[in-house]
């Protein structure tokens, strides 16, 4: 679960390894430069929201927002 910048990063850093790519090859693939990304994945919590949702989406990751179940 996401809850806060830190997490979303680490959604991310998880996501690229698994997919074996490195910040660099990440970087020349979107445009985004790769101290954006080590940025990102180190919760840096003023990224840019537009650009975090891209990569989650070009790194194969849906963005879902749900409302919290009531108990």
């Amino acid at each position: 679960m996401v809850t806060d910048a830190a997490s979303f990063g680490h959604a991310i850093r998880e996501r690229r390894k698994e997919l074996g790519y490195t910040q660099a090859f990440v970087s020349e693939f979107s445009g985004f430069s790769v101290s954006f990304i080590s940025d990102l994945e180190n919760g840096k919590s003023t990224a840019e929201l537009g650009k975090a949702i891209y990569l989650a989406n070009l790194l194969g990751l849906d963005c879902h927002l749900t409302p919290r179940s009531e108990n």
